[in-house]
């Protein structure tokens, strides 16, 4: 019996889709860390217009969300909404390279981030139609662990790149970042259009939202209370600041997480297609509790490195088979409403998580925003449940 070959039964759009995120994240993980820097010292940006940037950023990459997902399932279509997201993302990045003050880099980085909103959903459910059932899991993990590879590889060249040019060459290291979100436009226009084989739905919004089974609202309810204990990745990063890391190494830390995610990701999606799903989004939760309990309870720099090691293996666990989820419970005419319904509510309930870690960051003490995300994770495990299709995979 010849041996099975890893990913063998990943279809090509998924492969095709997986070598696009990389370039994509590869491109905006580089560019990401070096903005800030560029904002403040190269156009003379206040402090607090890094956050005005980022904020709206994210705004509206969660407000577009829903309504391409709708927009989506009304046309029928989803690769126009892809490539057009991909291309929107590359050239928010060339507004920022040539922006001659803050307000343009902010209105570059807008840009970006609602291409990035206008892909989501649809080219999630691509992947979601483009797998049987029994394998979505498998295959969303393929592209957690593609995307995520490009999240490593970014950091890297950013740091490198910095070194290397130094901040007074920010602009021709953020130009660089071009390069790879350019590559990823050609390769999403490669992908086929699969068309549905049911009827485009014409319902209105609220009778699209009416014939969402009750097991999607109990999810995204229970992923949501998850969601408002989740703050930004940056309160990781400043934790670890705050117990002793220098800078060079809590970038290393982070690469480490992302490092252990990419591993992690393909194996939690496989999982997820052998028990149910849920099962392994709640282990998922169970592992966030464990690192927000760590890095309130740490008392030294050297316990960072395990626990975001371990922050890899939680969000391994649940971001791809969340989505492939998502797909299981909903009906395919609808799946792209679903998707950008679900990423649209939890990506807004982030944003409230990080105002509210900075309130008790400040309030408290470093360590209260980590005990409330471990006590929102332990509910969230709790509420998730009860969101159970009628069979652990049901056939799409």
């Amino acid at each position: 019996m010849r041996p099975r070959r890893p990913f063998q039964r990943i279809p090509r759009i998924a492969w095709l889709l997986g070598f696009t995120s990389l370039f994509a994240d590869l491109s905006s993980e580089l560019a990401y860390p070096l903005i800030p820097i560029f904002l403040t010292s190269v156009l003379g940006a206040p402090v607090a217009a890094v956050g005005l940037v980022e904020g709206i950023a994210e705004a509206t990459a969660n407000l577009v969300r829903p309504f391409a997902g709708r927009w989506s399932d009304r046309t029928g279509r989803r690769k126009p909404f892809v490539v057009a997201g991909y291309a929107l993302a590359a050239a928010g990045k060339l507004v920022i390279v040539a922006a001659p003050a803050w307000g343009f880099a902010l209105a570059g980085r807008a840009v970006d981030r609602f291409g990035k909103g206008l892909r989501n959903p649809p080219r999630d459910a691509m992947l979601a139609d483009a797998a049987p059932a029994a394998e979505r899991g498998r295959v969303f993990g393929f592209h957690r662990a593609m995307d995520t590879l490009g999240a490593v590889l970014g950091p890297l060249a950013g740091l490198g790149l910095l070194l290397a040019l130094g901040e007074d060459r920010l602009r021709w290291a953020l130009a660089l970042a071009l390069v790879p979100a350019a590559v990823s436009v050609l390769v999403v226009a490669r992908v086929p259009e699969l068309r549905p084989a049911h009827p485009p739905s014409q319902d209105g919004l609220r009778g699209q939202y009416r014939r969402l089974p009750r097991s999607f609202w109990l999810l995204l309810g229970a992923t949501t209370l998850f969601m408002l204990g989740n703050s930004s990745d940056a309160f990781l990063i400043l934790r670890a600041k705050d117990l002793g890391l220098a800078t060079t190494a809590v970038i290393l830390a982070y690469v480490l997480y992302n490092l252990v995610y990419a591993a992690a990701a393909y194996p939690a999606g496989s999982l997820s297609d052998r028990i149910p799903r849920r099962a392994v989004v709640i282990g998922g939760y169970l592992v966030f509790a464990v690192v927000y309990l760590g890095f309130a309870l740490a008392e030294d720099g050297a316990f960072t490195w395990p626990l975001f090691a371990l922050y890899g293996a939680y969000i391994a666990a649940a971001e791809g088979v969340l989505k492939a989820f998502v797909a299981d419970l909903t009906p395919a005419e609808l799946r792209t409403t679903a998707l950008g319904l679900f990423q649209g509510v939890t990506g807004g309930a982030v944003l409230v998580a990080s105002l509210t870690a900075g309130v008790l960051w400040d309030a408290i003490g470093p360590a209260a925003p980590f005990y409330f995300g471990a006590a929102c994770a332990l509910l969230a495990a709790l509420a998730t449940l009860a969101a159970r299709p009628g069979a652990a995979n049901p056939a799409p």
